[in-house]
């Protein structure tokens, strides 16, 4: 995710919104200034993460967000890294 999405809690509300639709995976900041996340889980909740990862939190805007399908790693929970 790309936009003013560091010092927003963009990370946490990632993180709770990903426990509320049994969606594993992690999430960190990046050193360029953008946010990284994997989501691990069914096609319907895992949309439904990246949807509300287009909007954020409140305090946050995402400008843009890049999404590349990868091999499943097999996760058991969602991280804030």
């Amino acid at each position: 995710m790309h936009g003013r999405v560091q010092g927003v809690a963009f990370r946490f509300a990632v993180a709770r919104a990903a426990e509320a639709r049994a969606v594993t995976g992690w999430v960190r900041n990046r050193a360029d200034g953008a946010v990284e996340a994997v989501f691990e889980g069914e096609p319907a909740p895992v949309e439904s993460l990246t949807r509300f990862c287009g909007e954020g939190p409140r305090a946050a805007a995402v400008a843009r967000i890049e999404a590349i399908e990868e091999e499943p790693e097999g996760l058991s929970r969602f991280d804030v890294r």
